[in-house]
């Protein structure tokens, strides 16, 4: 199943601010082989790409990980949370089953005028969230929206399992939108799904079919993370990159080349650098934060997203795609004119 939105002329969508938070902790792939991991510095880089990621206090919760990214994205877009119409919250992680992670994050804000619900699409979930706000504002029943892509992945992890725990850390990323004619324009957005092969990353705890928690379920360990089968999805996930990078530049008439950043669901180092060589774009122009944060799920396109913004690297004109690929299977990318 495939959604695109494209942008309609006198509605454009503009990002009017930015906001990223990790947490300060910092866990090293030096500090998983010291917590006796059968694994090494070397191993993990040389497969992921990561060399270190970040882990949330043991009392944070995902909310708020997301309300400190709000606060500096509704700090920059020069408006209160009073001001918000809705907010989307994309996580796998909320804080509880009920209430969403969104209506946590509403009420930490004070946005007492906001309507707040959360989006699961796994790693894809900050373009849907987009792509779900996108039709409020093109509809006018919404002036200014709150995107926030939050998790706490550390938590969903066994340990002793060197080929998941190794891949994931915390953070949280948000963007404030509004119709406009100036600044930042989101061009288009595309969702894909293939829902057959969703059972590839799955984590069973906690849903209705592993409800209520029980020793059997503990000892199986069904309320961790398990990326199955992951030879097969690494290609599957880089067929799925290349097709909405190629998409997204097609749909304005171009060809990937002519694309200034690639701003990826952080997913694998090895797999960029593959698609770099197969759609002839400069590594260069791929922002890469997994060597720092890790993956960060849903949130780790909103956090590359924001500290690439923050930091200047985005020039007025750019033009920003930001392909994303995760669980459900879900894929799609969102494409922006800084």
């Amino acid at each position: 199943m495939s959604l695109k939105t494209s942008r309609i002329p006198q509605k454009s969508i503009r990002i009017l601010g930015t906001g990223y938070h990790v947490p300060e902790k910092v866990l090293t792939n030096q500090d998983l082989e010291n917590m006796g991991l059968d694994t090494s510095n070397e191993w993990i880089v040389q497969r992921t790409g990561i060399r270190e990621r970040r882990v949330a206090d043991k009392n944070e919760a995902t909310s708020q990980l997301a309300h400190k990214a709000s606060l500096m994205a509704l700090g920059q877009a020069g408006i209160g949370a009073k001001d918000l119409d809705l907010i989307v919250v994309a996580t796998v992680t909320p804080d509880t089953c009920c209430p969403s992670a969104g209506n946590w994050l509403e009420a930490a804000l004070g946005a007492d005028n906001a309507v707040s619900f959360d989006v699961t699409a796994a790693c894809s979930g900050f373009i849907y969230a987009l792509n779900v706000a996108s039709q409020y504002l093109l509809a006018g029943t919404a002036k200014f929206v709150l995107v926030a892509a939050a998790e706490v992945m550390t938590r969903t992890v066994n340990w002793k399992d060197r080929s998941t725990c190794i891949l994931w850390g915390d953070g949280a990323g948000a963007v404030v939108l509004a119709l406009g004619e100036s600044g930042p324009e989101i061009l288009s957005s595309a969702l894909h799904s293939d829902g057959k092969n969703g059972s590839d990353l799955l984590l069973p705890g906690g849903g209705s079919r592993t409800t209520p928690i029980s020793h059997e379920s503990v000892d199986k360990g069904l309320h961790y993370l398990d990326l199955i089968n992951a030879d097969q999805s690494f290609r599957v996930a880089v067929r799925c990159f290349m097709q909405v990078i190629s998409d997204a530049a097609a749909g304005q008439g171009l060809t990937s080349q002519a694309l200034d950043w690639i701003i990826p669901h952080q997913a694998n180092l090895r797999m960029f650098q593959y698609i770099s060589k197969a759609l002839n774009i400069p590594m260069e122009r791929f922002y890469i934060t997994i060597d720092r944060f890790g993956n960060i799920s849903s949130a780790s396109c909103a956090v590359a997203l924001a500290e690439a913004a923050q930091r200047g690297c985005l020039k007025a004109g750019q033009l920003v795609c930001l392909p994303v690929f995760g669980g459900g299977l879900t894929w799609g990318s969102a494409l922006i004119r800084w």
